[in-house]
Protein backbone atom coordinates (compact mmCIF):
# COMPACT_ATOMS: atom_id res chain seq x y z
CA UNK A 1 0.00 0.00 0.00
CA UNK A 2 1.13 3.61 -0.60
CA UNK A 3 1.33 5.29 2.77
CA UNK A 4 0.84 8.66 3.89
CA UNK A 5 4.71 9.41 4.59
CA UNK A 6 5.45 11.02 8.36
CA UNK A 7 5.59 14.34 7.25
CA UNK A 8 2.46 14.53 6.20
CA UNK A 9 0.73 13.09 9.43
CA UNK A 10 2.43 15.63 11.04
CA UNK A 11 0.45 18.15 8.35
CA UNK A 12 -2.70 16.46 8.89
CA UNK A 13 -1.79 16.61 12.61
CA UNK A 14 -1.79 20.12 12.69
CA UNK A 15 -4.84 20.66 10.52
CA UNK A 16 -6.66 19.97 13.25
CA UNK A 17 -5.43 23.18 14.91
CA UNK A 18 -5.86 25.08 11.77
CA UNK A 19 -7.60 24.13 8.13
CA UNK A 20 -3.94 24.19 6.01
CA UNK A 21 -5.58 23.65 2.64
CA UNK A 22 -4.11 25.83 -0.06
CA UNK A 23 -6.79 27.97 -2.30
CA UNK A 24 -6.88 29.61 -5.06
CA UNK A 25 -8.90 32.15 -6.75
CA UNK A 26 -8.97 32.37 -10.32
CA UNK A 27 -11.25 34.77 -12.34
CA UNK A 28 -12.27 34.21 -15.61
CA UNK A 29 -13.34 36.79 -18.73
CA UNK A 30 -16.78 34.22 -20.01
CA UNK A 31 -18.19 36.33 -22.41
CA UNK A 32 -16.35 34.92 -25.73
CA UNK A 33 -17.12 31.07 -23.97
CA UNK A 34 -19.29 29.28 -22.01
CA UNK A 35 -17.37 28.48 -18.65
CA UNK A 36 -20.50 27.15 -16.62
CA UNK A 37 -20.99 23.84 -14.41
CA UNK A 38 -21.19 21.29 -16.97
CA UNK A 39 -18.36 22.37 -19.12
CA UNK A 40 -15.87 22.60 -15.85
CA UNK A 41 -17.69 18.95 -14.79
CA UNK A 42 -16.33 17.96 -18.41
CA UNK A 43 -12.90 19.21 -18.52
CA UNK A 44 -12.34 17.80 -14.55
CA UNK A 45 -13.39 14.47 -16.12
CA UNK A 46 -11.37 14.75 -18.99
CA UNK A 47 -8.29 15.34 -16.99
CA UNK A 48 -8.46 14.31 -13.71
CA UNK A 49 -6.50 10.72 -14.39
CA UNK A 50 -3.41 13.36 -14.65
CA UNK A 51 -3.61 13.03 -10.95
CA UNK A 52 -4.98 10.19 -9.98
CA UNK A 53 -4.27 11.04 -5.99
CA UNK A 54 -7.49 13.03 -6.32
CA UNK A 55 -10.13 10.22 -6.53
CA UNK A 56 -8.35 8.29 -3.61
CA UNK A 57 -8.89 8.78 -0.07
CA UNK A 58 -6.86 8.00 3.39
CA UNK A 59 -7.33 4.64 5.15
CA UNK A 60 -6.68 4.39 8.85
CA UNK A 61 -5.41 1.38 9.81
CA UNK A 62 -6.24 -1.24 12.93
CA UNK A 63 -5.22 0.77 16.15
CA UNK A 64 -3.04 3.49 14.08
CA UNK A 65 0.18 1.48 14.11
CA UNK A 66 0.97 2.88 10.72
CA UNK A 67 0.36 5.57 8.54
CA UNK A 68 -2.96 5.77 7.02
CA UNK A 69 -3.11 4.31 2.98
CA UNK A 70 -3.90 6.19 0.02
CA UNK A 71 -7.44 3.94 -1.27
CA UNK A 72 -9.07 4.32 -4.38
CA UNK A 73 -12.71 6.11 -2.98
CA UNK A 74 -15.26 3.44 -3.82
CA UNK A 75 -17.94 6.50 -3.38
CA UNK A 76 -16.23 8.86 -5.52
CA UNK A 77 -18.61 11.45 -6.73
CA UNK A 78 -17.61 14.18 -9.19
CA UNK A 79 -20.00 16.24 -8.49
CA UNK A 80 -19.86 16.38 -4.93
CA UNK A 81 -16.16 17.97 -5.45
CA UNK A 82 -16.84 20.42 -8.39
CA UNK A 83 -19.54 22.64 -6.95
CA UNK A 84 -21.51 25.20 -8.43
CA UNK A 85 -21.72 28.59 -6.27
CA UNK A 86 -23.31 32.12 -7.26
CA UNK A 87 -22.61 35.93 -5.95
CA UNK A 88 -25.90 38.06 -4.98
CA UNK A 89 -26.64 40.69 -7.69
CA UNK A 90 -24.53 42.95 -8.69
CA UNK A 91 -21.71 40.12 -7.89
CA UNK A 92 -19.05 42.62 -6.44
CA UNK A 93 -15.46 42.46 -5.23
CA UNK A 94 -16.04 42.00 -1.65
CA UNK A 95 -18.86 39.25 -2.18
CA UNK A 96 -16.55 37.28 -3.77
CA UNK A 97 -14.26 37.69 -1.30
CA UNK A 98 -16.63 37.30 1.28
CA UNK A 99 -17.61 33.98 0.04
CA UNK A 100 -14.49 32.46 -0.69
CA UNK A 101 -13.51 33.30 3.32
CA UNK A 102 -16.78 31.04 4.43
CA UNK A 103 -15.57 28.86 1.88
CA UNK A 104 -11.68 28.36 3.64
CA UNK A 105 -12.71 28.52 6.46
CA UNK A 106 -14.54 25.23 6.42
CA UNK A 107 -12.08 21.54 7.19
CA UNK A 108 -12.17 19.04 4.29
CA UNK A 109 -13.76 16.17 4.77
CA UNK A 110 -11.50 13.29 5.82
CA UNK A 111 -13.53 10.42 4.99
CA UNK A 112 -13.45 11.98 1.30
CA UNK A 113 -10.51 12.92 -1.45
CA UNK A 114 -9.48 16.29 -0.07
CA UNK A 115 -10.20 18.67 -2.54
CA UNK A 116 -13.07 20.98 -3.57
CA UNK A 117 -13.65 23.06 -6.71
CA UNK A 118 -15.97 25.77 -6.50
CA UNK A 119 -17.47 27.74 -10.02
CA UNK A 120 -18.72 30.85 -8.97
CA UNK A 121 -21.35 32.60 -11.20
CA UNK A 122 -22.90 36.29 -11.29
CA UNK A 123 -18.93 38.14 -10.94
CA UNK A 124 -19.48 41.45 -12.03
CA UNK A 125 -17.81 42.34 -15.36
CA UNK A 126 -19.25 39.01 -17.14
CA UNK A 127 -16.67 37.15 -15.49
CA UNK A 128 -16.91 33.96 -12.83
CA UNK A 129 -14.58 32.33 -10.74
CA UNK A 130 -13.03 29.48 -9.81
CA UNK A 131 -12.30 28.53 -5.92
CA UNK A 132 -9.65 25.62 -5.73
CA UNK A 133 -8.97 24.27 -2.30
CA UNK A 134 -7.35 21.64 -1.87
CA UNK A 135 -5.17 19.98 1.44
CA UNK A 136 -1.01 20.40 0.76
CA UNK A 137 -0.39 16.39 1.17
CA UNK A 138 -2.56 16.51 -2.33
CA UNK A 139 0.37 18.18 -4.05
CA UNK A 140 3.44 17.37 -2.67
CA UNK A 141 5.00 17.64 -6.10
CA UNK A 142 6.50 14.20 -6.12
CA UNK A 143 3.80 11.68 -6.33
CA UNK A 144 1.11 14.39 -7.56
CA UNK A 145 0.72 18.16 -8.33
CA UNK A 146 -2.12 20.23 -7.81
CA UNK A 147 -5.20 19.91 -10.07
CA UNK A 148 -5.15 23.27 -11.66
CA UNK A 149 -2.15 22.96 -12.92
CA UNK A 150 -3.83 20.36 -15.73
CA UNK A 151 -6.86 22.40 -15.64
CA UNK A 152 -5.71 25.53 -17.53
CA UNK A 153 -4.38 25.57 -20.95
CA UNK A 154 -1.75 27.62 -23.00
CA UNK A 155 -4.43 27.93 -25.91
CA UNK A 156 -7.56 29.12 -26.22
CA UNK A 157 -8.86 25.92 -28.49
CA UNK A 158 -7.04 23.18 -26.61
CA UNK A 159 -7.07 19.92 -28.63
CA UNK A 160 -9.45 17.49 -27.05
CA UNK A 161 -7.94 14.45 -24.56
CA UNK A 162 -10.90 12.05 -25.99
CA UNK A 163 -13.61 11.14 -23.90
CA UNK A 164 -13.13 10.49 -20.02
CA UNK A 165 -11.89 7.42 -19.12
CA UNK A 166 -13.91 4.36 -17.82
CA UNK A 167 -12.33 4.54 -14.04
CA UNK A 168 -13.04 1.82 -12.02
CA UNK A 169 -11.32 1.73 -8.11
CA UNK A 170 -9.95 -0.71 -7.49
CA UNK A 171 -11.30 -3.30 -4.85
CA UNK A 172 -10.80 -2.17 -1.59
CA UNK A 173 -8.89 -4.11 0.78
CA UNK A 174 -10.26 -6.00 3.67
CA UNK A 175 -9.92 -5.52 7.33
CA UNK A 176 -8.10 -8.94 7.20
CA UNK A 177 -5.90 -7.74 4.63
CA UNK A 178 -5.26 -4.10 5.74
CA UNK A 179 -4.21 -5.47 9.25
CA UNK A 180 -1.68 -7.60 7.60
CA UNK A 181 -0.45 -5.11 5.21
CA UNK A 182 0.22 -2.64 8.45
CA UNK A 183 1.39 -5.63 10.56
CA UNK A 184 4.56 -6.43 7.62
CA UNK A 185 4.58 -2.36 6.88
CA UNK A 186 5.58 -2.00 10.63
CA UNK A 187 7.93 -5.30 10.69
CA UNK A 188 9.57 -3.66 7.76
CA UNK A 189 9.62 -0.34 8.29
CA UNK A 190 9.42 -0.08 12.19
CA UNK A 191 10.07 3.71 11.57
CA UNK A 192 7.66 4.02 10.19
CA UNK A 193 5.28 3.09 13.18
CA UNK A 194 7.28 5.68 14.94
CA UNK A 195 6.10 8.39 12.69
CA UNK A 196 2.96 7.79 12.48
CA UNK A 197 2.37 7.34 16.34
CA UNK A 198 4.11 10.95 16.13
CA UNK A 199 2.09 12.61 13.34
CA UNK A 200 -1.29 11.64 14.43
CA UNK A 201 -0.91 12.62 18.04
CA UNK A 202 1.39 16.32 17.05
CA UNK A 203 -2.27 17.82 16.94
CA UNK A 204 -3.32 16.89 20.31
CA UNK A 205 -0.47 16.60 22.65
CA UNK A 206 0.01 20.56 21.37
CA UNK A 207 -3.32 21.25 22.65
CA UNK A 208 -2.67 19.24 25.48
CA UNK A 209 0.81 21.03 26.76
CA UNK A 210 -0.97 24.42 25.58
CA UNK A 211 -4.02 23.79 27.80
CA UNK A 212 -1.12 22.66 31.04
CA UNK A 213 0.90 26.18 30.42
CA UNK A 214 -2.20 28.41 30.66
CA UNK A 215 -3.14 26.43 33.82
CA UNK A 216 0.25 27.31 35.41
CA UNK A 217 0.55 31.20 33.87
CA UNK A 218 -2.51 33.06 34.72
CA UNK A 219 -0.77 35.88 32.92
CA UNK A 220 0.95 34.15 29.68
CA UNK A 221 3.00 36.55 27.97
CA UNK A 222 1.41 39.10 25.56
CA UNK A 223 2.03 38.31 21.69
CA UNK A 224 5.27 39.48 20.36
CA UNK A 225 3.45 41.13 17.18
CA UNK A 226 0.16 42.05 15.94
CA UNK A 227 0.34 39.08 13.17
CA UNK A 228 1.15 36.42 16.07
CA UNK A 229 -2.15 36.09 17.70
CA UNK A 230 -4.51 32.56 18.47
CA UNK A 231 -6.52 31.59 15.16
CA UNK A 232 -10.35 31.79 15.53
CA UNK A 233 -12.03 29.81 13.52
CA UNK A 234 -12.87 32.10 10.33
CA UNK A 235 -11.05 33.65 8.02
CA UNK A 236 -10.97 37.24 6.16
CA UNK A 237 -9.14 37.74 2.49
CA UNK A 238 -7.70 40.71 0.64
CA UNK A 239 -7.02 40.50 -2.82
CA UNK A 240 -5.10 43.15 -4.16
CA UNK A 241 -3.68 43.76 -7.93
CA UNK A 242 -0.48 45.88 -9.08
CA UNK A 243 1.35 45.75 -12.70
CA UNK A 244 4.77 43.60 -13.04
CA UNK A 245 5.95 46.33 -14.80
CA UNK A 246 6.14 48.95 -12.06
CA UNK A 247 8.49 46.34 -9.93
CA UNK A 248 10.44 45.86 -12.62
CA UNK A 249 11.01 49.44 -12.88
CA UNK A 250 11.55 49.52 -9.34
CA UNK A 251 14.04 46.84 -9.83
CA UNK A 252 16.20 48.39 -12.78
CA UNK A 253 16.13 51.54 -10.53
CA UNK A 254 17.44 50.25 -7.80
CA UNK A 255 18.59 47.04 -8.04
CA UNK A 256 18.06 43.38 -6.89
CA UNK A 257 15.65 41.58 -8.32
CA UNK A 258 11.55 41.28 -8.59
CA UNK A 259 11.17 39.07 -5.33
CA UNK A 260 12.96 41.49 -3.24
CA UNK A 261 10.49 44.08 -4.78
CA UNK A 262 8.08 42.04 -3.83
CA UNK A 263 9.04 41.70 -0.32
CA UNK A 264 10.07 45.45 0.05
CA UNK A 265 6.41 46.24 -0.68
CA UNK A 266 5.60 43.87 1.43
CA UNK A 267 7.46 45.13 4.33
CA UNK A 268 5.88 48.69 3.28
CA UNK A 269 2.67 47.63 3.76
CA UNK A 270 3.26 46.18 6.51
CA UNK A 271 5.01 49.38 7.88
CA UNK A 272 1.71 51.53 6.85
CA UNK A 273 -0.66 48.90 8.73
CA UNK A 274 1.17 49.13 11.69
CA UNK A 275 0.81 52.84 11.83
CA UNK A 276 -2.61 53.19 11.13
CA UNK A 277 -2.84 51.20 14.42
CA UNK A 278 -0.98 53.33 16.15
CA UNK A 279 1.87 50.55 16.82
CA UNK A 280 4.44 51.88 18.14
CA UNK A 281 7.61 51.25 16.01
CA UNK A 282 10.09 50.92 18.40
CA UNK A 283 8.72 48.03 19.61
CA UNK A 284 8.19 46.24 16.12
CA UNK A 285 11.46 47.18 14.08
CA UNK A 286 11.05 43.65 11.97
CA UNK A 287 8.93 41.16 11.32
CA UNK A 288 10.43 37.97 10.31
CA UNK A 289 9.42 36.42 7.16
CA UNK A 290 9.79 32.63 5.74
CA UNK A 291 9.74 32.64 2.30
CA UNK A 292 10.18 29.34 0.27
CA UNK A 293 12.37 29.37 -2.44
CA UNK A 294 13.16 27.20 -5.54
CA UNK A 295 16.53 25.76 -5.22
CA UNK A 296 18.87 23.34 -6.98
CA UNK A 297 19.84 21.68 -4.47
CA UNK A 298 20.77 17.56 -4.17
CA UNK A 299 20.40 17.00 -0.55
CA UNK A 300 16.83 17.71 -0.59
CA UNK A 301 13.69 15.52 -2.23
CA UNK A 302 13.59 15.48 -6.00
CA UNK A 303 10.32 16.77 -7.13
CA UNK A 304 8.98 16.52 -10.67
CA UNK A 305 9.11 19.88 -10.82
CA UNK A 306 12.83 20.31 -11.49
CA UNK A 307 13.73 22.02 -8.32
CA UNK A 308 13.60 21.77 -4.83
CA UNK A 309 11.77 24.07 -2.53
CA UNK A 310 13.60 25.51 0.82
CA UNK A 311 12.95 27.69 3.28
CA UNK A 312 14.51 31.03 3.85
CA UNK A 313 14.22 33.37 6.28
CA UNK A 314 14.04 37.37 5.80
CA UNK A 315 13.71 40.22 8.45
CA UNK A 316 11.48 42.60 7.54
CA UNK A 317 12.08 45.91 8.10
CA UNK A 318 9.31 47.67 9.11
CA UNK A 319 10.60 50.44 11.21
CA UNK A 320 12.57 51.76 8.14
CA UNK A 321 10.75 54.71 7.13
CA UNK A 322 13.01 55.03 3.69
CA UNK A 323 11.50 52.83 1.01
CA UNK A 324 14.79 52.72 -1.06
CA UNK A 325 16.72 51.39 2.56
CA UNK A 326 14.05 48.58 3.29
CA UNK A 327 14.80 47.60 -0.56
CA UNK A 328 18.56 47.34 -0.05
CA UNK A 329 18.30 45.57 3.04
CA UNK A 330 15.73 42.68 2.07
CA UNK A 331 17.77 42.19 -1.17
CA UNK A 332 20.98 42.13 1.20
CA UNK A 333 19.55 39.17 3.13
CA UNK A 334 19.32 37.35 -0.90
CA UNK A 335 22.90 37.70 -1.41
CA UNK A 336 24.35 34.52 -0.27
CA UNK A 337 21.45 32.77 -1.55
CA UNK A 338 22.26 34.02 -5.10
CA UNK A 339 25.68 33.76 -5.03
CA UNK A 340 25.79 30.52 -3.52
CA UNK A 341 25.04 28.95 -6.61
CA UNK A 342 21.49 27.12 -5.64
CA UNK A 343 18.95 30.24 -7.07
CA UNK A 344 16.59 28.97 -9.74
CA UNK A 345 15.82 31.86 -12.40
CA UNK A 346 12.30 32.86 -12.50
CA UNK A 347 11.99 32.15 -16.20
CA UNK A 348 12.91 28.71 -15.30
CA UNK A 349 9.85 28.63 -13.25
CA UNK A 350 7.76 29.54 -15.48
CA UNK A 351 8.82 27.18 -17.85
CA UNK A 352 7.31 24.39 -16.03
CA UNK A 353 5.13 21.93 -17.75
CA UNK A 354 1.40 23.45 -17.07
CA UNK A 355 -0.06 26.06 -14.96
CA UNK A 356 2.29 25.54 -11.83
CA UNK A 357 1.89 28.64 -9.58
CA UNK A 358 -1.19 26.34 -7.65
CA UNK A 359 1.58 23.47 -7.02
CA UNK A 360 4.48 25.77 -6.30
CA UNK A 361 2.25 27.57 -3.73
CA UNK A 362 0.77 24.23 -2.38
CA UNK A 363 4.83 22.93 -1.46
CA UNK A 364 5.78 26.73 -0.08
CA UNK A 365 2.75 25.93 2.68
CA UNK A 366 4.05 22.39 3.40
CA UNK A 367 7.71 24.30 4.40
CA UNK A 368 5.71 27.04 6.30
CA UNK A 369 3.83 24.40 8.31
CA UNK A 370 7.21 22.14 9.01
CA UNK A 371 9.23 25.65 10.66
CA UNK A 372 9.41 25.22 14.22
CA UNK A 373 6.97 27.24 16.57
CA UNK A 374 8.06 31.05 17.25
CA UNK A 375 10.79 30.91 14.30
CA UNK A 376 8.82 33.47 12.01
CA UNK A 377 5.93 36.01 12.23
CA UNK A 378 4.59 35.69 8.39
CA UNK A 379 4.89 33.50 5.36
CA UNK A 380 5.27 35.02 2.14
CA UNK A 381 5.49 33.17 -0.60
CA UNK A 382 6.26 34.53 -4.32
CA UNK A 383 5.44 32.73 -7.23
CA UNK A 384 6.53 33.78 -11.32
CA UNK A 385 3.55 32.86 -13.41
CA UNK A 386 3.86 32.62 -17.38
CA UNK A 387 3.16 36.28 -18.53
CA UNK A 388 1.06 35.42 -21.75
CA UNK A 389 -2.60 34.27 -21.60
CA UNK A 390 -3.78 31.04 -20.34
CA UNK A 391 -7.79 29.43 -20.54
CA UNK A 392 -9.90 26.97 -19.36
CA UNK A 393 -12.59 25.31 -21.34
CA UNK A 394 -11.80 28.41 -24.04
CA UNK A 395 -12.33 31.05 -20.96
CA UNK A 396 -9.56 33.64 -20.65
CA UNK A 397 -7.90 33.40 -17.89
CA UNK A 398 -7.24 37.05 -16.24
CA UNK A 399 -6.62 37.15 -12.78
CA UNK A 400 -4.95 34.34 -10.07
CA UNK A 401 -4.43 34.79 -6.40
CA UNK A 402 -3.33 32.49 -3.86
CA UNK A 403 -5.12 31.43 -0.61
CA UNK A 404 -2.32 30.68 1.56
CA UNK A 405 -3.34 28.60 4.77
CA UNK A 406 -2.82 30.05 8.44
CA UNK A 407 -0.49 28.02 10.79
CA UNK A 408 -1.10 28.11 14.45
CA UNK A 409 -0.34 31.50 16.10
CA UNK A 410 0.18 32.79 12.84
CA UNK A 411 -2.62 35.52 11.52
CA UNK A 412 -1.61 36.49 8.36
CA UNK A 413 -0.29 34.89 5.42
CA UNK A 414 0.83 36.12 2.25
CA UNK A 415 0.83 34.77 -0.95
CA UNK A 416 1.92 36.43 -4.21
CA UNK A 417 1.62 34.87 -7.87
CA UNK A 418 2.61 37.01 -11.16
CA UNK A 419 0.72 36.16 -14.65
CA UNK A 420 -0.13 38.23 -17.78
CA UNK A 421 1.92 41.46 -16.87
CA UNK A 422 0.01 41.81 -13.26
CA UNK A 423 0.91 40.80 -9.84
CA UNK A 424 -1.98 38.97 -7.84
CA UNK A 425 -1.42 39.66 -3.79
CA UNK A 426 -3.61 37.35 -1.39
CA UNK A 427 -3.71 38.10 2.20
CA UNK A 428 -5.25 35.46 4.42
CA UNK A 429 -5.57 36.93 7.83
CA UNK A 430 -7.54 35.39 10.88
CA UNK A 431 -10.79 37.02 11.20
CA UNK A 432 -10.77 38.26 14.34
CA UNK A 433 -7.15 39.09 15.11
CA UNK A 434 -7.27 41.37 11.79
CA UNK A 435 -10.73 42.93 11.28
CA UNK A 436 -8.44 45.89 9.29
CA UNK A 437 -7.30 43.54 6.99
CA UNK A 438 -8.60 45.67 4.06
CA UNK A 439 -6.55 48.12 5.13
CA UNK A 440 -3.70 46.45 5.12
CA UNK A 441 -4.33 45.69 1.19
CA UNK A 442 -4.64 49.47 1.00
CA UNK A 443 -1.53 49.75 2.56
CA UNK A 444 0.27 47.63 0.08
CA UNK A 445 -0.65 49.27 -2.87
CA UNK A 446 0.73 52.17 -1.05
CA UNK A 447 3.64 50.83 -0.69
CA UNK A 448 3.91 50.07 -4.33
CA UNK A 449 3.38 53.65 -5.33
CA UNK A 450 6.48 54.80 -2.94
CA UNK A 451 8.49 52.42 -4.60
CA UNK A 452 7.79 53.93 -8.06
CA UNK A 453 7.88 57.23 -6.94
CA UNK A 454 11.46 56.52 -5.63
CA UNK A 455 12.26 54.89 -8.41
CA UNK A 456 11.08 57.99 -10.55
CA UNK A 457 13.04 60.13 -8.73
CA UNK A 458 16.18 58.39 -9.11
CA UNK A 459 15.96 58.19 -13.21
CA UNK A 460 15.14 62.30 -12.99
CA UNK A 461 18.65 62.11 -10.83
CA UNK A 462 20.84 60.62 -13.14
CA UNK A 463 22.84 62.00 -14.77
CA UNK A 464 22.26 62.98 -18.59
CA UNK A 465 25.10 62.28 -21.75
CA UNK A 466 25.58 64.65 -24.37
Amino acid sequence: MDRLRPRDQALLGLDEEAPLHNATVEVFDASAATLDHEALLALVAERISFVPRYRQRLLETPGGLVAPAWVDDHRFDLEYHVRRSALPRPGTWASLRELVARIVSRPLDRSRPLWELYLVEGLEGDRVALLSKSHPVLADGVHTVDLAQVLIDEVAEAPALGEPEDWRPRPRPGAAATAVSALRDTVRRPGAAVGATVGATVGAGARRVGALAGALAPRPPAPTTPVNRPLSQQRRLVLCRTDLAALREVRDAHGGSVNDVVLAVVAGGLRGWLMTRSESMSGVRRLRAVVPLSVIDDELEATSLGSQIASHHVDLPVGEPSPVVRLHQVSYSFTAHREGGRAVAARRLVRTAGFAPSTYHALGSRLVAAEPPGSFDLSVTNVPGPQSARWAAGARLVETYPVPPLTPGHALAIGVTSYDGAVHLGLTCDRDALPDADVLGACMLEAVDELVDSARTAGSRAPRGR
